[in-house]
């Protein structure tokens, strides 16, 4: 049952990739001018200053940070299952919405990197000269890894949800560890991903042609596909869990307020049951995907359930 399941979820994943890969390729092209210009200028400063650093080259993470959310949001409408996504609004309304906040992703990302990096390094050399070395290097590794699985969630969790960043930091450190195997999912994913573009790259034996190929792979295909794993493989399950705890904590709030009021009856106050019988669903279509209603994600199977049990009970009345 598991593996039918995995089976379709593979078959629905490369579904919408296929599906949504113009789209894809053209929010790649909006976020590689952007990436063209940042790299550029600490391409400049890293050569005229001589220091030849790579973390030179990766401070374009900072204020890349904010277009990146431009690809979030863009990729996450995908996921949800929406139907020709447009993508230039919603780069533009990713962007403006998050850039501050993606602005502070990218500085604690690009901390979390540098720390992490130097660490290893470091406890490598000292582990070649003493063993008891290697169990910091573990350490840090764990928490390097720890670091790559939360900023799985933060910008998808910044451009879905308006919550605070404590919030947004707290559910994605929790989400490291409780959705471990969608992580997982997402590290597959990704290795794949690298590993088709390391094959093109070598099949390309000439200097040249290896610089033309890097360039396109980094401006107009990696970043929306890479977001693209990253949202199918942990976005539902995010987006569950923080709407059903943000439901059950106005729930509990409303009980608190009932019991300020001096009322203990709480079904008094439950509204009454969704009517579904409006709802415009094809019942005659093959598959069983995931639906975005009302705000969740459902089957289409438990959509048409619910639409004839609303129309039951509108034929009881």
């Amino acid at each position: 049952m598991a593996s039918e399941k995995n089976a379709v979820a593979l078959t629905g994943f490369f579904s919408s990739l296929f599906h949504n890969l113009p789209r894809l390729l053209l929010t790649n092209l909006l976020f590689a001018v952007p990436f063209a210009v940042t790299f550029g200028i600490f391409y400049l400063i890293n050569t005229l200053t001589g220091m030849n650093s790579m973390f030179i080259y990766f401070l374009t993470v900072i204020p890349l940070f904010p277009f990146y959310a431009g690809v979030t949001q863009v990729t996450s409408h995908m996921v949800r299952g929406e139907e020709n996504v447009d993508v230039l609004s919603n780069f533009i309304g990713g962007i403006k919405e998050n850039w501050l906040r993606f602005l502070v992703h990218g500085i604690i990302m690009y901390a979390a990197v540098f720390i992490s990096y130097y660490s290893i390094v470091l406890y490598v050399g000292l582990g070649s000269k003493n063993g008891m070395f290697y169990v910091p290097l573990v350490l840090c590794i764990l928490i390097a890894v720890f670091f790559l699985f939360m900023f799985f969630y933060v910008p998808p969790m910044t451009v879905t949800f308006d919550i605070a960043m404590k919030d947004i930091y707290k559910n994605s450190a929790l989400m490291t560890i409780g959705e471990f195997k969608h992580n997982l999912f997402a590290v597959f994913g990704i290795l794949i991903l690298f590993m088709l573009c390391a094959t093109v790259l070598m099949c390309s034996f000439i200097p040249a042609l290896l610089i033309i190929l890097t360039i396109i792979l980094a401006l107009f295909f990696v970043p929306s596909i890479l977001s693209f794993i990253i949202n199918s493989a942990i976005y539902k399950n995010m987006y569950s869990m923080i709407v059903d705890k943000d439901s059950k904590s106005k729930s509990i709030d409303k009980k608190m307020e009932n019991r300020r009021n001096g009322q203990f009856n709480d079904n008094e106050e439950e509204p009454d049951t969704e009517d579904f019988s409006g709802l415009d669903i094809d019942e005659s279509a093959d598959g069983d995907e995931f639906i975005f209603y009302n705000g969740k994600m459902m089957k289409r199977s438990y959509l048409i359930k619910l639409k004839k049990e609303a129309e039951e009970r509108k034929n009881k009345k």
